[in-house]
């Protein structure tokens, strides 16, 4: 590997091992295939890489799964080939797809379940109830904000300071008890 290549190989590593979605060595084999101008087989990235075959082949699969890497074929050869991804928008659009949107609805469902258990519950003072309702609301408000704005640059809209602003809130809740 000349060097340059070792260094953008490195960096994008590095940069990739704290993110929560790919790791140091997903990192490395996408940025190894990114620079590449001809797909590259399993064999040629662990030599590249300095790592097992096995171990490459079952790393790539998480790149395969988030569309950060394609296998391809190539004629005359029976080896799998892979490419990296080059429309990195639609690369985001899929992991805020696939990742962000989960959690963001996740906690949405959480704040709905703990307000139905609260009302149900009944236990709490007018003052408690009144102060946790204001807190889910808050929480639930912005999580619903970030899911619409999933939502839209998914969709490929634009996405700017004055849209999040006119992102309508969610309705208003009853109070806590009230039926």
């Amino acid at each position: 590997m000349d060097r340059q290549t070792a260094i953008f190989v490195d960096g994008v590593g590095a940069g990739a091992a704290p993110s929560g979605i790919l790791s140091q060595l997903q990192g490395r084999i996408f940025a190894l295939l990114y620079l590449s101008p001809e797909p590259l087989s399993l064999d040629d990235i662990a030599g590249e890489l300095q790592q097992s075959k096995s171990n490459i082949s079952m790393t790539i699969r998480g790149l395969v799964e988030w569309h950060l890497v394609r296998r391809v074929d190539v004629p005359g050869s029976r080896k799998d080939h892979y490419e990296a991804a080059t429309d990195f928008w639609r690369v985001m659009q899929e992991i805020f797809e696939r990742r962000f949107r989960w959690m963001v609805r996740q906690v949405v469902a959480t704040v709905d379940e703990t307000r139905r258990v609260a009302d149900a519950d009944g236990t709490s003072s007018k003052q408690e109830a009144a102060f946790v309702e204001g807190r889910l609301e808050e929480m639930r408000s912005f999580f619903a904000t970030l899911d619409a704005g999933i939502t839209a640059f998914a969709q490929g809209e634009p996405i700017t300071a004055d849209w999040f602003r006119t992102v309508t809130k969610a309705p208003p809740r009853r109070e806590p008890g009230r039926r």
